[in-house]
């Protein structure tokens, strides 16, 4: 069989793969770069010296590999203000971080029962999302089952989706959340628990 055949074989295979799957996240098929992102991860090499909470296991090793390395000092200047700003007692509202354009949304609010939120991307930014008190949980959408539901408005996408395709995440403060354009989340979804009040720090991130 010609070279050419297999890697065709090869293509349709993974596209099968996936569609059974579901789609969540950009896929990456460079298993060196994926390697060698996901041993930069566990380094933490992108720490600077942020040690509150890890990321979680959902974060795209690779988008946050590549998009640290293109734009390195928003992502340290987050990270060191993260770690150097009591986050549980700022006041609620839009918090600059210094020395950057980035601005910290400061959220006082409660999950929500699931039919009433929609899901939603980005296109020209990274929501970096850290659950300060609390527990919130986030889904992630499968694409093949979702479609654009309204008109683009800068900088969201809201979608229409299948429930039962979404998988479903808690966060609390040991963990933090990255979501990058390909990555169609839903956030402050009701939980299990009994106290559905949270604190939570979104910051928008350029996305290069």
């Amino acid at each position: 069989m010609k070279k050419g055949t297999l890697l065709a074989l090869a293509t349709l295979s993974i596209s099968l793969n996936l569609n059974a799957q579901g789609y969540y996240t950009k896929y990456c098929a460079d298993k060196q770069l994926r390697k060698q992102a996901q041993a930069w991860l566990k380094k933490g090499e992108w720490r600077n010296g942020f040690t509150k909470a890890d990321a979680h296991e959902t974060v795209n090793a690779v988008e946050f590999y590549t998009q640290y390395k293109k734009n390195p000092e928003q992502w340290k200047k987050l990270f060191e203000w993260c770690q150097n700003t009591d986050l549980a007692a700022l006041p609620k509202g839009r918090v600059p971080i210094p020395g950057t354009t980035m601005v910290a949304s400061v959220e006082d609010d409660h999950n929500r029962d699931l039919r009433t939120l929609k899901p939603e991307s980005h296109v020209r930014h990274i929501d970096f999302q850290y659950v300060v008190r609390g527990c919130e949980r986030f889904g992630l959408v499968d694409h093949y089952s979702s479609k654009v539901s309204v008109p683009y408005r800068p900088d969201v996408v809201n979608y229409s989706y299948d429930a039962s395709k979404a998988k479903f995440h808690d966060g609390d403060a040991s963990k933090f959340f990255i979501f990058f354009p390909d990555d169609w989340h839903i956030a402050k979804v009701k939980t299990d628990k009994n106290d559905q009040n949270i604190r939570v720090v979104v910051i928008k991130v350029d996305y290069m």
